[in-house]
């Protein structure tokens, strides 16, 4: 989803988007959020289907804010001392009547805001390109397209009532912040992690930043002894002070040679190159939209390096 030759004209919001059965196991060992690139991929693909119709100039989406309003794991545990686990569905039998394997899957419903950036070619003056009937024309098709597509693996099953898609000019970018209220920003945490990891190399010199990506996970029960002389346990966590932090994949890094269409066995698709790769894990926090100073930096894209085999989901330009 290459924008080098266009610009951002605007923003389409999708409000209050319903998602059943999204996958909740966001990465090998992270799970309750879909991850993000399973919003970044819905919106590159709709920005493919958006290619076959004429709005007086070439279109396509970049860049995803997004807000998370309620998310419900549907998860079980028969009393108040067992584990949660997710609900398992049984699959339909094959062909041969055999019973199919039970593979296990982590869905939730949630309700989301996205904003989406809207790229394209500017006029002669420099203006935006887009005129009220092809904006008209474009929320249109936006509302229909992302009903008929899944996101994060699941099903759209509607969007708010009123007006579900919008377009915002590039001054109307605070306008966001109504949209998505009341919810949560996903933003990068990039900043705290790294501040976590110096207070850990304090302690210990040989700490790196995955000792405190676990230790923002952990919750400590530490014996304080108080005025009288007993000991109380009290919990304490890393991220205290910090706001909500929570662990997620940011990307994936490569393990492996990349090697040329057809030649990896079971490839996604055998058309483009395929490398073996690992994932990669970082902070994000929930933010609520009113601690938000600049929603420009709130949009998440992809973002790619060859030389180090990189391929992250970041939220600079």
């Amino acid at each position: 989803m290459s924008n080098t030759d266009k610009e951002i004209q605007g923003y389409l919001v999708f409000k209050k988007l319903r998602i059943n059965y999204a996958n909740s196991i966001s990465s090998p060992i992270t799970y309750g959020f879909p991850a993000i690139t399973g919003f970044l991929g819905a919106i590159h693909a709709l920005s493919r289907k958006l290619q076959k119709y004429n709005f007086g100039t070439e279109v396509s989406l970049g860049g995803v804010l997004i807000a998370c309003h309620e998310c419900e794991p549907l998860t079980y545990r028969p009393n108040n001392y067992s584990d949660y686990t997710f609900n398992q569905s049984r699959n339909p039998i094959k062909r041969d009547g055999k019973t199919a394997s039970i593979i296990e899957e982590g869905k939730c419903h949630l309700t989301v805001t996205l904003a989406v950036e809207v790229w394209a070619d500017e006029d002669e003056d420099g203006d935006i390109s887009l005129d009220d009937e092809s904006i008209k024309l474009l929320e249109q098709h936006c509302l229909t397209l992302i009903q008929q597509q899944r996101i994060a693996g699941g099903s759209v099953q509607g969007l708010s009532k009123y007006k579900g898609v919008e377009f915002l000019y590039l001054e109307e970018v605070t306008q966001i912040k109504r949209f998505t209220t009341p919810a949560f920003i996903l933003m990068d945490a990039q900043k705290d992690l790294d501040e976590l990891t110096e207070l850990q190399q304090a302690k210990n010199p040989e700490a790196n930043a995955l000792d405190a990506l676990l230790d923002a996970c952990a919750l400590h029960h530490v014996p304080v002894e108080n005025e009288n002389g007993a000991v109380e346990w009290q919990v304490q966590s890393a991220k205290s002070g910090r706001g909500w932090l929570v662990p997620m994949p940011i990307g994936y890094q490569g393990i492996s040679e990349q090697f040329e269409p057809g030649l990896m066995q079971n490839a996604r698709n055998p058309e483009y190159p395929s490398q073996y790769v690992e994932a990669i894990y970082g902070l994000g926090k929930w933010v609520f939209p009113h601690r938000i100073e600049n929603f420009k930096q709130a949009f998440w894209r992809y973002s790619h390096d060859a030389k180090q085999s990189l391929f992250l989901t970041t939220q600079t330009l």
